[in-house]
């Protein structure tokens, strides 16, 4: 690993007894949960957003990262939390949803809280090479990012992250969805779903096939009308956060 590049560094904010633990999304860092942390700690909760591994370095550290390796740094997350804080609620941002949905099935959580997760890859180039990705990326390590996720201008300026895909990332990244769906039907937690209508790279349709996988009574599905993928840094923001806070008041508060 090398340094951590400028905004690639993990935050905690200590407030109160419940805690967030907020992943940031594929090839991001945690900067892009900052703002949703910050928002989080004035409710009173206090806020992780680790560094999921091989973020926030350079695009050659992801070569050799595995999809358990991100469930494992989420899980690092989540006993940090959990050894000053009473209740745990995880949210997360495209694959860091992925991993909130995943670590959600079986750890105990008052709630979880996916934003624009992918239910499956939304590159159907990228699903029908699967098999041989790994072979590909011996010779084809990264492709070029072609797109933020962000249609707010003063976001773009400040955001912070890789500025290519890798190519064993796209495998990586098909296993890991591939275990989220298998964890989906023992997720019976309390669920919000946030996504945009824009979100070209997450349809609305990855977000009502993670609903209909789900057996929880207790999970809703919030559309957001304005902003693109990164839902944390985009234009219809606000109304996420407060979705959210307005969650997380609710789960921590029922579960006594």
């Amino acid at each position: 690993m090398t340094q951590i590049m400028k905004g690639g560094q993990p935050f905690f904010l200590p407030a109160g007894s419940t805690g967030c633990l907020l992943l940031h999304g594929f090839t991001g860092t945690p900067n892009e949960m900052h703002w949703m942390g910050e928002y989080l700690s004035g409710r009173g909760y206090t806020v992780l957003a680790p560094r999921i591994f091989a973020h926030g370095t350079q695009l050659s550290d992801m070569f050799r990262a595995r999809w358990k390796d991100w469930v494992a740094s989420a899980e690092d997350g989540y006993h940090l939390l959990k050894g000053s804080c009473e209740k745990i609620v995880i949210a997360g941002l495209s694959m860091g949803g992925t991993l909130s949905l995943i670590l959600s099935s079986y750890l105990p959580v008052s709630g979880v809280i996916a934003m624009a997760a992918p239910y499956e890859m939304h590159d159907p180039t990228v699903r029908r090479l699967r098999p041989i990705l790994p072979l590909l990326s011996l010779f084809y390590r990264s492709r070029a990012k072609e797109s933020s996720g962000i249609l707010d201008p003063m976001a773009k300026q400040v955001h912070v992250d890789y500025d290519g895909y890798p190519v064993r990332g796209g495998y990586e990244l098909q296993e890991l969805l591939e275990e989220m769906r298998s964890n989906l039907p023992q997720l019976n937690k309390p669920v919000l779903l946030i996504n945009s209508k824009l979100d070209e790279a997450v349809t609305p349709e990855h977000a009502r096939a993670i609903f209909e996988s789900l057996p929880s009574s207790d999970k809703q599905i919030l559309m957001l009308e304005e902003g693109g993928h990164n839902i944390p840094r985009d234009l219809a923001r606000q109304t996420a956060f407060q979705a959210a806070g307005d969650f997380i008041q609710r789960v921590t508060s029922e579960a006594g």
